[in-house]
């Protein structure tokens, strides 16, 4: 296999440069890469942006420009594991605030429609403790929860 990794292609409409751009403000260790355009030979109006690469805490991706065919759904998603409830926050806020739809279970769509969790350390671990009783009281407070937690779910956990 050539190259290191997987490169995860995300289709767009048009605004594949924008969510590009959109994506490394949000996360600190990020960067914009190469931007190909369309030439004479189509499909794309020539010189209008045909992909863009970036990088996002060192997960590689390119923007296209596609069309209208295809639409994100929840069968993929990507998820933010965040140190502390002041990191799920922070995300969390900034996808709504900018145009985002909040979801159930710390799960959410951007503005774009692209899907994200929004997990902060030590979620998972609560959810599937090998006590069934703690992690059922986990999972039933996580699914009173939209942006997860975390301290609501330590509570449950310990049966306070």
């Amino acid at each position: 296999m050539t190259g290191d990794g997987f490169t995860t292609c995300l289709w767009f409409d048009g605004q594949a440069e924008e969510a590009a751009e959109y994506y490394i403000s949000l996360f600190k260790n990020s960067k914009l890469g190469r931007v190909g355009r369309y030439n004479d030979a189509g499909p794309g109006t020539p010189g209008s942006v045909m992909a863009v690469e970036f990088e996002i805490n060192g997960q590689k991706f390119m923007g296209l420009n596609g069309g209208p065919q295809f639409k994100f759904s929840e069968a993929i998603s990507f998820q933010i594991h965040c140190d502390d409830q002041e990191e799920v926050d922070h995300y969390w806020n900034r996808f709504v605030e900018d145009g985002g739809e909040e979801g159930p279970c710390g799960w959410l769509k951007d503005k774009y429609g692209v899907s994200w969790q929004i997990i902060p350390a030590g979620a998972v671990e609560l959810v599937t403790d090998p006590d069934p009783e703690k992690a059922k009281r986990t999972t039933e407070a996580m699914y009173t929860m939209k942006k997860l937690d975390i301290e609501a779910l330590r509570k449950a956990h310990a049966g306070v």
